[in-house]
């Protein structure tokens, strides 16, 4: 592994290094959302599912002290399947790499579909921090605990083969998802998750969620910290558990939202599908005037 700008998952090299994306990025002149600290996960890079156009205009809108990659970044399993890697995927890898060129600390905290840079943790690549899990402190004193948290996913924990099973159904649906909102787009209409939509309306899946939220919320106060970060299950939320506050950055699969800690440590989910509405609205509304 040469730095952090190449990967192999069973055999295949995959090289991150460009001189120059394919989706140029903006001059540093535009102006950009500052956050003392952003969260992301679950980007599932390898997959279709992945909303790359969304993601890179995120990274292009908004810049941090601190970048945490809370895992699921890179999907080793679909690409030990099956290769799928678009040039937006690249260029999501260089705009991330080039922000620790810039100085922005980055740590990334694998995953179970990224599990395969585990063994690097405690390691630093090209300026990007591998770790198992981190501690952050707020600018208001508070520690928080950051893991992906799969480690708490009973299903992952008992039952693996389930987990690949319930991988395979979730394709399908992403594949779906795709189509739907390739449609919305040609008719003008703004981004939708329908695998989002589903997943709240299911009895079992919402029940689901809440046990998971509260199982990490719990091994959080069980270490002494504030709060918890993590991602995982594709559900952004920020929520009080028992005096705990719980944290999930959501995805960029389904919701396409990030966690951002502001300078005064408030915390916020920004979910990009509706910035980027308000947005085109601005615009029009000023052509307009």
């Amino acid at each position: 592994m040469d730095a952090v700008t190449r990967l192999a998952v069973d055999g295949e090299i995959f090289d991150f290094h460009r001189s120059e994306p394919t989706i140029p990025e903006p001059c540093q002149s535009r102006s950009r959302r500052r956050f003392r600290t952003i969260w992301i996960s679950d980007i599932h890079l390898g997959t279709r599912g992945c909303n790359a156009d969304m993601l890179i205009d995120f990274l292009d809108s908004t810049d941090s002290e601190t970048l945490y990659l809370v895992g699921d970044i890179i999907d080793g399993w679909r690409l030990k399947k099956r290769f799928y890697w678009p040039a937006a995927h690249n260029d999501i890898v260089w705009r991330i790499l080039k922000r620790a060129k810039r100085g922005t600390r980055i740590i990334y905290v694998p995953g179970n579909h990224d599990e395969m840079l585990r063994p690097y943790a405690g390691l630093n690549f090209g300026g990007v921090e591998i770790r198992r899990n981190a501690i952050h402190e707020t600018a208001d004193g508070r520690r928080l605990l950051v893991l992906h948290g799969d480690e708490f996913d009973t299903i992952m924990l008992a039952h693996r083969w389930l987990a690949h099973v319930g991988d395979f159904a979730y394709e399908l649906m992403m594949k779906l998802n795709y189509v739907v909102n390739r449609v919305r787009t040609a008719f003008g209409l703004p981004y939708w998750s329908l695998s989002k939509m589903a997943k709240h309306k299911v009895k079992n899946a919402v029940e689901f969620i809440s046990k998971f939220e509260e199982i990490v919320a719990h091994e959080a106060g069980q270490r002494g910290v504030d709060g918890v970060v993590c991602g995982h299950i594709h559900t952004a939320e920020i929520r009080d558990i028992s005096g705990v506050a719980y944290y999930n950055d959501g995805d960029w699969v389904e919701g396409c939202t990030a966690l951002v800690e502001h300078s005064d440590g408030r915390m916020e989910v920004l979910h990009w599908a509706d910035e980027i509405t308000a947005r085109n609205s601005r615009d029009v509304a000023r052509i307009a005037a």
